[in-house]
C-alpha cells in the first residue's frame, strides 16, 4: 500500500461490523421515532403553529438513539439536558448578540462547554443551538418559548419512542451499568480483581483526556469478553459436556418440599434442577430458596420456620413449584467452561444446569467441577512447559 493510500485510508472510519438485522432494526427505529414524534407534535401543537413542529436536529438524535443506544451521548439525560441547555443558550445568544454569525459561533461553543460541564453532551444539540440563532423570524419571535416548543416536546417524544422501541427489540435502553457485587460489599467482583480492573480503565481514560464514545462500564465488559475468548483459546476449549455431572438428582414441580429437602440431604448437594417430561428444565430449587421462605414463616425459631416450609409443621406439605426459582441460567454441552466463570464468580451461581437443544437436562456443572477442570488444565500446561 502506497503512502498516499495509507493516508487516505485514515479518513475512513473503522466501524465495528454489525448484522443486517441490526441495520434494519436501527433504520426502522429511526423511521418510527421521527414519524411518531412528528405526528404527536402536530396533534399537540396544531398543524397551523408558527414554530416548526419537528426540528432538523431530531434526525441526528435519531441516529444516536436507535443506531447507537449504548453510547453515553445517547442516554436520556444527554438528549434532554443537552437539547434544553443548547436551546436556552442559542436563544440567549440570538437576543444579546446582533451579528448572526458571531451569535451562532458563541451559541455552539458555549453549549458544548456547558454540556460537558453538566455531563449531558449530545452532538445534535450543537445543531439545536445553531437553529435557535439562524432558524428564522418565527423562532426569533418565539424567544424562550422555543425551548419548550418544539425542542423539549420533540426531545421528550423521541426519547419515549426510543425507550419503548429499543427495549422491545432487545437493546437495553437506557444503558445500565452492570450490577455491582452481589454480596453487597465494597470488594470488586472476583473477575475484576486480576488483570485489567476498572481503576485501570479510569486511569487510562483520564490520561487520554478526550471524549470517548463508549462508557467505561461498556468498555470494561468488552475487554472481559475478549479475555474470556482468549482464555477459551488457551485452555484447549474445554466444554461443559466434558466436565459436567451426568447422574443428576432432580425434582418436578409436583414434588413435595419435604421430599426435595430430603433429597438435598441424602445426596449432600445444594440444588435440584426442576424438570417436567413435557418442557424439560423449568426451574431450580436450592437450599437458599428454602432458607428465604423459612425466614418468612410466622414462627419464633428458625427450626420451626424451616419445618413449616418442608412440611413438618401443622400445615400440609407444599410443593416445589411454590418456591423454586423459575428463571434459570443454563448451558449447552458444547458451551466452553470459560463462559461459566463470570456467572459463577460474579453472580454467585453455584450450579449451572446443562441442557440439550430441546431444553432436556443432560447434566450439571458445579463450582467444584469448574475449579477441578481449570486446575487440571493448569497442571497439564505446566507439564507441557516442563517437557519443552
Amino acid at each position: 500500500m502506497s503512502k498516499a493510500s495509507a493516508y487516505l485510508k485514515r479518513f475512513i472510519p473503522s466501524l465495528v461490523p454489525i448484522s443486517h438485522m441490526e441495520r434494519l432494526r436501527a433504520s426502522l427505529g429511526a423511521l418510527v421515532g421521527i414519524l411518531l414524534t412528528g405526528l404527536v407534535s402536530t396533534l399537540a401543537l396544531g398543524a397551523d403553529a408558527n414554530l416548526p413542529l419537528l426540528i432538523a436536529p431530531m434526525g441526528a438524535s435519531a441516529v444516536l438513539l436507535f443506531a447507537a443506544p449504548s453510547s453515553p451521548l445517547a442516554q436520556p439525560w444527554s438528549i434532554l439536558g443537552g437539547n434544553i441547555v443548547a436551546s436556552v443558550i442559542g436563544v440567549t445568544s440570538a437576543l444579546l448578540i446582533p451579528e448572526p454569525v458571531v451569535a451562532a459561533a458563541v451559541a455552539v461553543g458555549l453549549a458544548i462547554a456547558i454540556m460537558l460541564l453538566l455531563g449531558c453532551l449530545h452532538p445534535p444539540s450543537g445543531a439545536v443551538a445553531l437553529t435557535a440563532v439562524l432558524g428564522g423570524t418565527s423562532i426569533h419571535e418565539a424567544g424562550y418559548w422555543f425551548v419548550l416548543s418544539p425542542v423539549a416536546i420533540n426531545s421528550a417524544l423521541i426519547l419515549v419512542v426510543a425507550l419503548l422501541f429499543n427495549n422491545a427489540t432487545g437493546r437495553r435502553y437506557p444503558h445500565l451499568a452492570p450490577a455491582g457485587n452481589t454480596h453487597r460489599t465494597d470488594d470488586p467482583l472476583p473477575t475484576h480483581r486480576l488483570g485489567i480492573v476498572p481503576d485501570d480503565l479510569q486511569a487510562v481514560l483520564a490520561q487520554y483526556g478526550e471524549v470517548v464514545d463508549i462508557s467505561p462500564d461498556e468498555l470494561d465488559a468488552l475487554i472481559h469478553q475478549a479475555q474470556i475468548r482468549a482464555f477459551n483459546r488457551r485452555s484447549g476449549e474445554i466444554t461443559c459436556g466434558e466436565v459436567m455431572s451426568r447422574d443428576v438428582a432432580t425434582a418436578t414441580p409436583e414434588t413435595s418440599l419435604r421430599k426435595a429437602w430430603q433429597t438435598l440431604l441424602e445426596h449432600d448437594i445444594k440444588a435440584l434442577p426442576v424438570v417436567t417430561e413435557k418442557d424439560g428444565l423449568v426451574g431450580i430449587i436450592t437450599q437458599t430458596d428454602f432458607i428465604k421462605h423459612a425466614m418468612l414463616a410466622p414462627h419464633a425459631g428458625f427450626t420451626q420456620r424451616l419445618g413449616s416450609v418442608i412440611g413438618f409443621g401443622p400445615k400440609a406439605p407444599r410443593l416445589v413449584s411454590e418456591i423454586m426459582t423459575r428463571r434459570v441460567q443454563s448451558a449447552l454441552p458444547e458451551t466452553m467452561i470459560a463462559k461459566l466463570v463470570p456467572p459463577m464468580a460474579d453472580m454467585g451461581l453455584h450450579h449451572m444446569p446443562v441442557v440439550d437443544a430441546d431444553n432436556r437436562l443432560v447434566g450439571i456443572v458445579t463450582q467444584s467441577d469448574l475449579i477441578a477442570a481449570l486446575f487440571q488444565r493448569r497442571l497439564e500446561n505446566d507439564d507441557e512447559r516442563d517437557v519443552a
